[in-house]
């Protein structure tokens, strides 16, 4: 701003001194608008004459109203991923989708070099339990190549009729030939919000931003809340593999956790037109623990709640970088009942950081693990030693274990078949039984994707882990 006010101060100089200087400049400026408009005007009818030729002379009969749709749609997907035109059929549908239910796949996609990179799939939904994961890249589509058409295209062509079947073809990482995946289309029912006790620790799992999911939230902590009796030591909030959605729905999410402080700022093409969100004050967990976790499928709304989180040092953020989405669409609608969504912004973290292509690091970075319980080599301890030493704060009838307390004489097992009659082990220095190995958890088909079974969740288990350990040392230092 103070570059701007000394820009002007100048040319107000520059008036008052020299009025027909001032009086050219402004004549340039005028022809230099001119100039623009003429430019532009040339460029339209450069547009028409392509239009009508085509119109005329291609080899078949166009439709134009497509082809109409398709020049709005191919200047808009020119400027950056995800600006598309949305005819009123599409933009209907994304009416629904935002409301939590509508038709399809369950997948979240982008475009990348011409072809639809995936975002992440929606839990339990046709392409989350067809093992899609995120990061895949699908390069057809009932074995019609998806290069050449737009991301609204792809995105028509995956949607259908209820239950007709649709074959992908993608490419994975570190996976050298290509995956076909046939999926049934299904009535996508988004429950936004899933929630329950993981012992004295209150999970939730947001899937996507729809208008549901803040109010899912306040209802999810509120019940664990009287599920356990008050006695929570903190709340895991689980944005992996959520794709984003609805901004306000992000703002009012991170205002449920924030007493004050801002949120998020959003920074248009005019400096004038930047906008701050703060939050009010009121936490609904009472200012417990709260862990993040995130992946490189939370993008979008996620990452701004997880930056907003992080930065406001109200949580910390578990698991690894986030996809890095950093901009603001905004949904117009236009002539005809359908619409534009045009990116229009870059919104910005209350420090200032900018997430566009860098995500949000997590606090502690943990990869997704397969967990499994190693069985113990046999070992004895000190109340396994004959004539050890009593406790004190034990009675002495208490103070060694069934085993050890058998006779000095008892027999030793035969060296060649060493199975005593009881089962157990015997002789001068008793040892304590192994403890079963715990079966080992299936691993995850992807290394990103968050494991049903929260035993397998290795992400989890850290996260849980971290909450009672945050509560412990607070308890002892009160």
């Amino acid at each position: 701003m103070t570059r701007l006010r000394l820009v002007s101060t100048a040319a107000l100089v520059a008036f008052l001194a020299v009025p027909a200087a001032y009086t050219y400049g402004q004549d340039k400026a005028d022809k230099a608008a001119t100039g623009d408009k003429s430019e532009l005007y040339q460029q339209l009818n450069l547009f028409g004459d392509v239009l009508e030729r085509v119109r005329r002379d291609y080899v078949e009969p166009v439709d134009e109203k497509s082809l109409m749709e398709n020049a709005i749609n191919g200047m808009l997907s020119s400027l950056d991923p995800h600006s598309s035109y949305m005819n009123p059929k599409a933009y209907k549908d994304m009416q629904v989708q935002t409301r939590g239910e509508f038709g399809g796949l369950g997948i979240e996609v982008t475009m990348e070099n011409g072809v639809i990179k995936v975002v992440s799939p929606i839990d339990d939904t046709p392409a989350s339990k067809a093992g899609i994961q995120p990061g895949d890249l699908i390069f057809a589509l009932d074995g019609q190549p998806v290069m050449g058409l737009t991301l609204q295209e792809a995105v028509d062509k995956m949607r259908g009729k209820i239950g007709a079947p649709i074959k992908i073809s993608l490419r994975r990482a570190n996976v050298k030939d290509p995956i076909d995946v046939t999926l049934n289309r299904e009535v996508i029912k988004v429950k936004s919000t899933r929630y329950h006790l993981e012992g004295d620790v209150g999970y939730i799992r947001v899937t996507s931003f729809t208008e549901q999911s803040t109010s899912g939230v306040l209802d999810a902590v509120e019940k664990m809340k009287k599920e356990s009796g008050g006695k929570l030591k903190g709340y895991v909030l689980d944005l992996r593999n959520n794709p984003g959605g609805l901004l306000d729905q992000a703002i009012s999410m991170c205002d449920a956790f924030m007493e004050k402080g801002e949120i998020v700022s959003v920074k248009a093409r005019k400096a004038e037109d930047v906008q701050r969100w703060n939050a009010k004050p009121g936490d609904v967990a009472n200012g417990l623990p709260l862990v993040v976790l995130v992946n490189g499928g939370s993008a979008s709304a996620s990452e701004i709640v997880a930056g907003a989180l992080q930065d406001q040092r109200r949580a910390i953020i578990l698991g690894t970088r986030t996809f890095g989405k950093g901009s603001v669409q905004t949904i117009m609608q236009v002539t005809g009942g359908g619409a534009i969504r045009l990116t229009t912004a870059l919104y910005f973290t209350p420090s200032g950081r900018s997430i566009q292509k860098e995500g949000i690091k997590p606090d502690i970075e943990v990869e997704q693990a397969k967990v499994e319980t190693i069985q113990q080599r046999m070992s004895f301890r000190e109340s396994d030693l004959r004539g050890s030493i009593n406790n004190p704060n034990k009675p002495a009838d208490a103070a060694k274990p069934a085993d050890a307390a058998k006779p000095a004489d008892a027999p030793k097992p035969d060296a060649n078949n060493a199975k005593p009659s009881d089962g157990k082990p015997t002789g001068a220095t008793p040892v304590a039984p192994p403890i079963p190995a715990a079966p080992a958890p299936a691993a995850s088909a992807d290394p990103d994707e968050p494991p049903k079974d929260a035993v397998a969740d290795y992400q989890l288990l850290r996260a849980l882990d971290l909450i009672r350990g945050i509560s412990l040392y607070s308890s002892r230092a009160n």
